[in-house]
């Protein structure tokens, strides 16, 4: 805590947010900032380092962001006056008593063995993990960072069989790997996004941070990105089912080996997996495809059935870009209230759904009727 706030009152510190179009602004009200603004974590995480992205980048005005991020897991309970109502906005409603399902079983899953592919081109699932008792990466210290890293190392190391690969240090790997790396569009840069300039995501870049990925490229975990780690899952093609096999059983692997010297992941009944964003609690998963539908992605209620479905699009270059030829990455919507087997359920079931309007258009029939007919998920 800035020791000089007490000197002023609430109402002399309160941020301008007049101007402001995010979920941290439309919540932060001045009783609440009165109440939590001298408050800090047991790890020294303050309400005004959670918010300062929010007041520095005061959003776009027809898109929602965040507007305040965690610094340890502390944060969801310390500031929960403000988290609870973030979340509650940004999750659907999902309020402070509810509990976060969690199913990591990939045999539940109905479906999805091979998604057609002459429109389905690749797969891919992945989500964030933190590892409990280090502060998260707006708040963590070079030590923390460092930890993080030789615990996630330790643990890659040790896997087996399909799992089996190899660590590359952002600060240590050689001009040959990093082509190599960017070849296989695996590496990730500094982060230019004002959104993580300002939440301190780049502090001491790029010390303590790397690319892991085992040896057939299908495998991945991003180290001290923007989450302590961020594993991936993908192959080329509409095998969902055998993209989220491998998923689940890394994700299984790497906490079995870190649990051996006394690490796990952050989880708990109410948020589920705890992440740095408030909007990527509960599975933190994001599974999608890159699926080719030219003229259903130009009909008037392809947006429509993409929120029926619970889904939603990108470019295939990622947040922000653009599509190229028809093709997106559509992906699952929520993160938070549904279990990991149902969101990819929601995928699979989506994706096909997608694939069949795209067949009726190509044979000159109508897909209004089967949109309109589709239920709010």
């Amino acid at each position: 805590m800035n020791l000089n706030m007490q000197k002023y009152k609430a109402e002399e510190d309160y941020p301008d947010l007049s101007k402001h179009n995010n979920h941290m602004a439309h919540c932060l009200t001045k009783e609440i900032y009165d109440k939590l603004r001298l408050k800090t974590t047991k790890s020294g995480y303050t309400l005004d380092r959670a918010i300062q992205t929010g007041v520095d980048n005061p959003g776009h005005p027809f898109i929602m962001t965040v507007g305040c991020v965690a610094g340890d897991e502390d944060s969801y309970d310390t500031f929960a006056d403000l988290f609870d109502p973030v979340i509650e906005a940004r999750h659907n409603g999902y309020k402070k008593i509810d509990k976060q399902p969690t199913d990591l079983d990939p045999s539940h899953l109905k479906g999805g063995d091979k998604l057609d592919e002459k429109y389905v081109l690749s797969s891919r699932v992945r989500t964030g993990r933190s590892i409990k008792d280090i502060s998260l990466p707006p708040h963590c210290s070079r030590a923390e960072r460092r930890k993080v890293e030789e615990v996630a190392c330790k643990a890659l190391d040790k896997l087996t069989g399909e799992l089996k690969g190899k660590y590359y240090p952002l600060a240590g790997m050689t001009d040959q790997q990093q082509e190599q790396l960017i070849a296989d569009h695996f590496l990730f840069d500094k982060p230019v996004s004002p959104l993580l300039l300002a939440s301190g995501m780049a502090r001491d870049w790029p010390d303590g941070r790397g690319i892991w990925h085992n040896d057939k490229k299908n495998f991945l975990v991003w180290v001290n990105e923007e989450d302590h780690l961020r594993v991936i899952s993908m192959e080329k093609g509409g095998k969902m089912k055998d993209v989220f096999t491998r998923f689940c059983k890394g994700l299984g692997e790497v906490e079995k080996h870190m649990k051996s010297v006394g690490y796990s992941y952050m989880w708990n009944e109410h948020l589920g997996f705890i992440l740095t964003c408030p909007s990527n609690l509960g599975t933190g998963i994001r599974a999608g495809v890159h699926l080719q539908i030219p003229k259903l992605s130009a009909h008037a209620k392809f947006d429509e059935a993409l929120k029926k479905l619970r889904l939603q699009k990108r470019g295939t270059g990622g947040v922000d870009t653009a599509a190229e030829g028809g093709t997106f990455d559509i992906s699952n919507a929520d993160r938070l209230g549904f279990s990991e087997v149902a969101l990819v359920q929601m995928v699979v079931d989506g994706v096909e759904f997608l694939i069949q309007c795209e067949k009726k258009l190509e044979k000159g029939q109508s897909v209004d009727g089967d949109i309109d007919g589709l239920a709010q998920k």
